[in-house]
């Protein structure tokens, strides 16, 4: 049959391929909003250290910064912890809270959330590239009919790729220099930064932060 000669001639691989990374993002997706980003729970003890970033200690941080008790949930948050408002919990080293995956992005989910744009982004060029490839250009109304519907999904397809691409980039400079969105954002307002002598006390250089945060 015709099925089976398009799968000895390798034709059904990729249109199989493109199916299960789509399915592979839509799994990421729920994994990364449902599961918990980093919640700090009252019954924690913070162990000393603990609080100076991943378990590291930070020589460049002044050793008097006490840990706060946060104002609305009445935890005491760990250094790099946030309280956010849309979730009403503090999350341990919170970069943002995301509003598409209706939850925070903090220490527990942020590499799979990297993944995710990772996949995603792959998703998208892969589309676009399909979409393109069955355009074919001729200056007339026949044409835009029978391709408006092609046309419409490149621009949309092209405009969400910009976006990935950009989030995912401005997350691996973030991670590549041991920095959130949130510090980042907040330098000035954030107490253990404003006390630190360096700009980024946690910058342990390229290869190590990323080893620290993917492995």
């Amino acid at each position: 049959s015709d099925l089976q000669k398009q799968e000895e001639r390798g034709e059904l691989l990729q249109p199989l391929i493109f199916v299960l990374l789509v399915l592979c993002s839509i799994l990421l997706y729920f994994k990364v909003s449902l599961m918990d980003p980093g919640f700090v729970k009252p019954e924690e003890e913070v162990k000393e250290g603990e609080d100076k970033g991943q378990g590291v200690v930070i020589p460049q941080l002044p050793g008097d910064i006490k840990l706060r008790r946060c104002g609305y949930c009445l935890v005491k948050q760990p250094m790099r912890a946030k309280h956010c408002q849309q979730c009403q919990h503090c999350v341990r080293r919170y970069d943002h809270h995301c509003p598409w995956l209706e939850n925070c992005v903090g220490e527990r989910n942020h590499p799979l959330f990297i993944v995710y744009l990772s996949v995603q982004l792959v998703v998208l060029l892969w589309g676009g590239h399909v979409a393109w490839s069955g355009l074919y250009f001729e200056q007339s109304r026949e044409w835009l009919q029978h391709n408006i519907f092609l046309l419409v999904s490149f621009l949309l397809i092209f405009i969400f790729t910009i976006v990935v691409l950009l989030l995912l980039v401005s997350h691996l400079y973030l991670i590549s220099c041991n920095t959130t969105t949130w510090e980042f954002m907040s330098h000035h307002r954030i107490s253990y930064l404003r006390q630190s002598e360096l700009e980024n006390p946690f910058d342990q250089g390229i290869i190590l932060n990323l080893w620290r945060f993917f492995c």
